[in-house]
């Protein structure tokens, strides 16, 4: 979406909106301009006038046309940025959230633009690329800002910061493989053309989960999509995170998915390496030492990370499926079938390797 895409008479909506709710933006004529979007959400930038001394906000909003699903996301992500206001875990500060649709057709919420980097995961290579000012020990260390930022969510008081009721942290882990094996189930109904696959390593990875369920550790904010280009870097070493983006996909659960999510991509001193990072594991830091410094951090067990591990695959695999199906289906283009077709296939082995050879 590009400001032409809000009609004249939207932007003018929009503007009397923000004149009213946002004060902070300042005078001056509205200008808007596209940051990122797709299928998920829009963002764009906005900016009055002469903007020394303060900063441009973020509109985010789904697309047009999205399912209503998509505005529900909007809604959430404004309630867990709100709510992280006055925290450490690191976030764009939140200003307001619109549900009135009469002003650009959907709702949205307006936060900071944050100075900061992230990561960009090539379509072509499947790997990473870095602000060019980090390398060697400054690049080694973004490993670890990423564990940190895993640790202020996981060590968050979420029913302080009044997130008792964002989501179901009760028998989590129990109902992991049949939330996801459900998700799986529905995209015949949901793609109309698209045959459930048989799909080697599903069922084996399903009855070791269903099987193998650790007692639950404390509930703790879980972002469900941690990785480096879903948070902003400092653009300055040494390596820290400025803020942590991109929450539709957030909810009360168990921290260590995230830990298993990212310490995933990591070279391992002894097990199953991962197949397939999409980093350099010689830059960056051992996953042992990764995950000991996550324990130490938060006072947590870290000894069942296999099963988490095993869950975070096998729960990919079952999202990212819906990918291959728009392609079956024409929504997508076939080639973007076949990446996705390999790489659900390659996680859905990697866990039952990892599951194997934990017994």
């Amino acid at each position: 979406m590009t400001q032409q895409s809000l009609t004249n008479e939207e932007l003018e909506r929009l503007d009397a909106w923000l004149r009213d709710h946002v004060p902070v933006l300042g005078d001056g004529k509205l200008e808007t301009g596209f940051v990122s979007g797709g299928s998920s959400n829009i963002v764009l930038r906005l900016t009055r006038g002469d903007m020394q001394g303060r900063r441009p906000l973020i509109l985010r909003m789904a697309p047009a046309n999205a399912p209503p699903a998509s505005e529900k996301m909007i809604e959430r992500e404004a309630t867990v940025i709100r709510a992280l206001g006055g925290s450490r875990v690191p976030h764009p500060q939140f200003h307001v959230y619109c549900s009135d649709t009469s002003v650009v057709r959907r709702p949205f919420y307006i936060m900071d633009q944050v100075d900061g980097w992230a990561a960009d995961l090539s379509p072509v290579t499947d790997q990473m690329s870095y602000d060019p000012a980090f390398t060697g020990p400054d690049l080694h260390y973004l490993g670890y800002a990423m564990i940190d930022g895993i640790v202020e969510m996981a060590n968050l008081d979420y029913v302080a910061a009044g997130l008792a009721n964002y989501g179901k942290p009760d028998r989590f882990l129990e109902r992991q493989v049949e939330r996801w094996r459900g998700q799986l189930d529905s995209y015949p109904t949901r793609y109309p053309g698209y045959e459930k696959r048989d799909l080697p390593g599903l069922d084996y990875v399903s009855d070791w989960l269903a099987s193998n369920v650790p007692s639950s550790g404390r509930p703790g904010l879980m972002h469900g999509d941690y990785a480096m280009n879903n948070v902003l870097f400092a653009r300055r070493p040494p390596s820290r995170l400025a803020a942590i983006i991109d929450w539709e996909t957030s909810t009360i659960g168990d921290p260590m998915v995230d830990l298993a999510a990212y310490s995933g991509q990591l070279r391992r001193r002894s097990g199953v390496q991962p197949a397939r990072p999409y980093l350099d594991p010689t830059q960056f830091p051992y996953f042992e030492d990764a995950v000991e410094y996550f324990g130490e951090k938060t006072a947590r067990d870290v000894s069942t990370i296999e099963y988490y591990l095993v869950l975070q695959k096998f729960r990919m695999a079952c999202i990212i499926e819906y990918k291959v199906a728009e392609a079956v289906v024409g929504i997508a283009p076939p080639e973007k079938g076949r990446r996705f077709d390999n790489f659900v296939r390659g996680l859905l082995g990697e866990a039952e390797t990892i599951a194997r050879a934990a017994g």
